[in-house]
C-alpha cells in the first residue's frame, strides 16, 4: 500500500481544502475535516504506487506539499531499538537495550524527538453485578406476596491500555524507541522522583536541553491528532508507525 499525504502548507485551510478536493474530485467539506488540525494528514491510499506518485504530484503542482510512504518500505526497515535503560551523559546518551545490548548515542546526532501516546495491550478485569429479580418461589411461600432475591452476575471487561512513548530518530535515519512503563528510571540517581509520569517526563525535558538541535513535536499525544493524521482508512490502535513515518518525514522535508 502506499499513502498519500499532505503537510506544511501556508495558504488557509479553506483553500488546501478546495485544492485537495478539486485534485481528488471529493468534497471540500470532508477534505477540510481531514486537515483541520493543520496536518500532516493522510488523505489518500493506493494499491499502486505511481497512482500515489501522480496524486502528490498534482497536489504539490497545485501548491500543496505531499509525500508518499510506501507501507511495505516503512514495515521492512531495520526494527527500531526498543529501551531499557538508559544514562544522561554529558556528551553521549548511553542505552541499554531490551535485549540487554548497550550502546552509545552523541546528542548532536539527535535529529527529532517525537512524542505520542499509543496502544499498550489490553487489560481485563472481572466485574461483579448484584441485581434484585422476582422470585416464584419465594412470592409463593409469601401467600402470593411479590417477593425478590439477588442474582450476582460476572462480565468480563476488556479496556485498551495506552501510554506515553517517545521515537528518538538521529540524523542517518536510526530510530530509538522508549516506552514510558517499560522503562528502568535508576539512572536519574538523585533527580529520581515517586512516578513514571514524572521521571519520563524528566527524562524529555533532559533530552531536550542536552540536544537543542533536535525538533521536539508532541502533537500526537492527543489521540484524536493520530486518528485524524492517519485517517479513516488505517487503524490508529496497530498503524501508529505510520503516523510517526509520516510525522518525521513531514518535519525532515518542511526544515530542508
Amino acid at each position: 500500500m502506499h499513502i498519500v499525504a499532505v503537510y506544511g502548507w501556508h495558504q488557509e485551510e479553506s483553500v488546501v481544502a478546495k485544492t485537495i478536493a478539486d485534485t481528488m474530485g471529493s468534497l471540500v467539506f470532508e477534505t477540510r475535516q481531514k486537515i483541520s488540525d493543520g496536518g500532516p494528514a493522510v488523505v489518500a491510499s493506493f494499491a499502486d504506487a505511481q497512482q500515489a506518485k501522480l496524486l502528490a504530484a498534482r497536489l504539490i503542482q497545485g501548491g500543496v506539499p505531499a509525500l508518499v510512504v510506501d507501507v511495505d518500505t516503512v514495515r521492512s526497515k531495520t526494527s527500531p531499538l526498543y529501551i531499557h535503560r538508559f544514562i544522561l551523559g554529558p556528551q553521549l546518551l548511553r542505552l541499554e537495550l531490551s535485549d540487554g545490548k548497550v550502546c552509545s548515542l552523541d546528542y548532536r546526532n539527535i535529529d527529532l524527538l517525537l512524542v505520542a501516546t499509543c496502544t499498550a495491550g489490553q487489560s481485563q478485569i472481572m466485574v461483579t453485578e448484584t441485581q434484585r429479580k422476582f422470585s416464584l418461589g419465594k412470592t409463593v411461600l409469601a401467600g402470593g406476596i411479590p417477593m425478590t432475591k439477588k442474582v450476582k452476575s460476572e462480565t468480563v471487561v476488556v479496556t485498551e491500555e495506552r501510554d506515553e512513548t517517545l521515537w528518538l530518530y538521529t540524523r542517518k535515519g536510526a530510530r530509538a524507541i522508549f516506552d514510558r512503563a517499560a522503562m528502568n528510571y535508576n539512572s536519574l540517581g538523585d533527580a529520581m522522583q515517586l512516578t513514571r509520569d514524572l521521571n519520563f517526563s524528566h527524562f524529555k525535558n533532559e533530552l531536550q536541553r542536552l540536544a537543542p538541535q533536535a525538533t521536539f513535536d508532541d502533537r500526537l499525544l492527543k489521540r484524536a491528532a493520530l486518528i485524524r493524521l492517519l485517517g479513516p482508512a488505517l487503524n490508529p490502535e496497530v498503524d501508529h508507525d505510520l503516523a510517526f513515518e509520516i510525522l518525521a518525514r513531514s518535519l525532515k522535508e518542511k526544515s530542508d
